[in-house]
């Protein structure tokens, strides 16, 4: 099955060209509060996106669905509405999903699940320490659709110097394990362009496949509008990355399919000797 990738922007013209491209979900990323802090001025994305966004990009979008991360749960302020009328407003707005950063506590995901009271999807976005300490009892609660693993932040949390290590640790694997296991639906970290940076994306995209990772977001690396003027040229570099993205997925299935039947085939194997014995 074909990764559900997730691109970041409140621009519409955008919107619609990553659409047509083929990713699956547009981002509107409205989290700010306390985000600075935890990343320490680290050159990391932080959007600013309103409630206003969502609106507009609702009504542009067809095909792909909409997802907005919000706020980490919290109270009202004279600076910021509280949590729930944050979620009612992005639902309200058209929102398809919703997700949650930066939790840290069981009581949190239970609150979260029952502010959304089965107006979208639940995402939970686990990148803290303490959330990886608590994941069992966390996949424990009700009414989660979806789980994403953020390797940046959760990388930060666990003192690492780069956030890909969390994948040769056993880390993500683990995690990926447990989420299987609850038949909950997960994904991790962000992509870039096939054959750039200094871990390409067609390595990270294997871990996916290798992992049973059903979503990823396409970093800044991926396509950077902001660094663009001619929407033509945007619209070419989305559509020649997702299909580089969609040939190398071609091949990852093959091989999952391969390791799959021989799991199929040891297992019915080792049923036809316990019946014998």
């Amino acid at each position: 099955m074909a990764l559900k990738l997730m691109y970041i922007t409140n621009n519409p013209d955008i919107a619609r060209i990553a659409e047509d491209a083929g990713v699956d979900r547009i981002f509107i990323d409205m989290e700010y509060i306390g985000k600075s802090a935890r990343q320490g001025g680290m050159d990391t994305v932080q959007s600013h996106h309103t409630v206003d966004d969502v609106r507009r990009i609702r009504k542009v979008i067809s095909k792909a669905q909409l997802m907005v991360r919000i706020n980490p749960l919290h109270k009202g302020s004279t600076e910021y509405g509280s949590s729930k009328e944050e979620i009612d407003a992005v639902i309200e707005a058209g929102a398809d999903l919703v997700m949650l950063p930066y939790f840290t506590t069981v009581r949190e995901i239970e609150d979260f699940v029952m502010l959304v009271d089965g107006r979208a999807k639940v995402f939970p976005l686990l990148e803290s320490a303490k959330a990886l300490e608590l994941v069992d009892q966390i996949l424990e609660v009700p009414g989660i659709d979806e789980v994403h693993v953020g390797i940046n932040d959760l990388s930060l949390d666990l003192h690492k110097k780069f956030m890909f290590e969390l994948l040769m640790d056993g880390t993500v694997e683990e995690l990926c394990y447990k989420f299987k296991k609850k038949g909950i639906p997960y994904g991790f970290g962000g992509i870039g362009r096939i054959g750039k940076g200094d871990l390409p994306a067609e390595n990270i995209i294997r871990e996916h496949y290798r992992l049973g990772s059903t979503c990823a977001i396409l970093s800044r690396s991926f396509c950077n509008a902001n660094d663009y003027s001619d929407l033509e040229e945007i619209r070419h570099l989305f559509n020649e990355g997702v299909k580089e993205i969609r040939n190398l997925e071609k091949e990852c299935e093959l091989h999952a399919m391969y390791f799959q039947e021989n799991e199929k085939n040891t297992a019915e194997k080792v049923y036809e000797i316990l019946e014998k014995k």
